[in-house]
């Protein structure tokens, strides 16, 4: 597919099926997303893949901190809280996403029930948490995004999908836990990823943009 058709028809997916990434092509994809840019070219992320029994491991173990109470910390600061014109576009998306699974606004158990899911992936087979060393900064997330957007345009163009998660970096101690991290490296947030459920009512959400003269304008 070409990037343009990518960026038209990709979506945010929300609930995968059970099908696995084969591991050479995940290799692969992520042998080629190594070729993205960074500044001074530091390639600063440090990326962790669960699979398998890891994978359900830390499923578990994020659900059951978070049924207990746990609070999130986050590596990263989280608590700017959206204003204005940004404020009506989280709400927008929200909408939509609500919208699509038939969940009305005041049904607060099942939104919260719907939440929970990012922390068993939506059921995908792999997870990826995004790491760089917490002294780095805003310029090591800047790469990081960078990175990421490279990365899943790599994996849309082999027909992987994936949804990129702010909330996997609110819990990292029981994914440092589990994975062995040092407490120098931050998790920045996470991407549950695999192939689509494509009866599930949650993958037809679709979210729009603004014009383009709302967010760029062009100087001669």
């Amino acid at each position: 597919m070409t990037i343009e058709k990518i960026l038209t028809n990709r979506r945010s997916i929300r609930a995968f099926t059970q099908q696995p990434v084969s591991s050479e092509e995940l290799s692969s994809i992520f042998s080629l997303a190594q070729k993205s840019v960074s500044n001074c070219n530091v390639q600063p992320w440090q990326v962790l893949v669960a699979s398998g029994d890891k994978r359900d491991q830390l499923e578990k173990a994020l659900i059951k901190s978070i049924m207990s109470g746990a609070q999130p910390n986050a590596d990263f600061d989280w608590t700017p809280k959206y204003r204005g014109k940004h404020r009506d576009r989280q709400f927008g998306a929200a909408n939509a996403l609500y919208g699509a699974m038939g969940i009305a606004r005041d049904n607060k158990q099942a939104r919260q029930a719907s939440m929970l899911r990012n922390w068993n992936f939506f059921d995908a087979p792999h997870v990826a948490f995004f790491c760089m060393e917490k002294y780095l900064g805003i310029m090591g997330a800047v790469d990081i995004g960078i990175y990421v957007q490279t990365l899943n345009l790599i994996m849309a163009e082999r027909g992987i999908d994936s949804c990129m998660q702010g909330a996997l970096g609110q819990f990292p101690d029981v994914v440092r836990d589990i994975l062995e991290l040092p407490d120098e490296l931050g998790i920045l947030f996470g991407m549950s990823f695999g192939y689509q459920d494509k009866d599930a009512e949650v993958n037809q959400a679709k979210t729009g943009r603004v014009e383009l003269n709302d967010s760029v304008i062009f100087i001669e």
